[in-house]
């Protein structure tokens, strides 16, 4: 699903201990079109995170029961969130915060009092990177799994002597354009070369005599 603005959708944890903050939040989110899990506990957002399958993280720095620097080494323990995309949202605009925000392996950092405009930009930002690449780990999977399908065919194959017909493991005969189709990812554009064309289509002009 998209929004009008043709940005993709998806589902956003977002952690912050303080309710005005995180309203806001779940309001700017969604109002357009991203699904909010909202957790306003560290260690409620820990133990849930997983089960929520998010596409994008926010996490607020400064919160009672651990910082978010902590709660995000956590959730990136957890396999199924290491490669999600995590912003950090805070009050403190000091720099040694951001750099270690970053230098941690988070993608963005927002400053509090948060602009509706930016917030919504950084995370169809992000969130359209995360599924890029998620599109090209899909395609490089399906790459792959083709090319260990084509290796397949390095063996020997059983083929008719006559008909040119491929014996597959069930022992069923295929088509080679068949066979072929089924274990990769060639397309067959068919032809008649010169030999077959001689064949079929013999010139009709009388030949000169020698």
């Amino acid at each position: 699903m998209e929004t009008s603005e043709t940005a993709q959708t998806g589902r956003i944890l977002l952690v912050d201990d303080s309710p005005a903050d995180l309203r806001l939040l779940q309001l700017i989110v969604s109002n357009h079109g991203h699904t909010p899990i909202s957790f306003n506990s560290a260690l409620t957002a820990l133990e849930f995170a997983e089960s929520a399958s998010p596409d994008l993280i926010l996490l607020d720095i400064t919160m009672p029961e651990m910082s978010g620097f902590e709660l995000y080494s956590r959730l990136k323990c957890i396999p199924a969130l290491e490669s999600i995309p995590t912003l950090f949202v805070s009050a403190n605009t000091e720099t040694f915060d951001k750099v270690h925000a970053f230098a941690l392996g988070a993608v963005d950092y927002i400053t509090k009092p948060y602009q509706k405009e930016e917030v919504l930009a950084r995370i169809n930002v992000h969130l359209s990177h995360h599924f890029l690449k998620m599109a090209q780990a899909r395609t490089i999977e399906q790459l792959e799994a083709a090319l260990a399908e084509v290796s397949e065919l390095k063996g020997l194959l059983p083929i008719c002597a006559v008909c040119k017909r491929v014996r597959d493991d069930t022992g069923y005969w295929n088509s080679i354009e068949h066979y072929i189709s089924e274990r990769s990812q060639a397309e067959f554009s068919h032809a008649i070369c010169p030999a077959c064309e001689a064949l079929l289509y013999p010139d009709p002009r009388p030949r000169d005599p020698a």
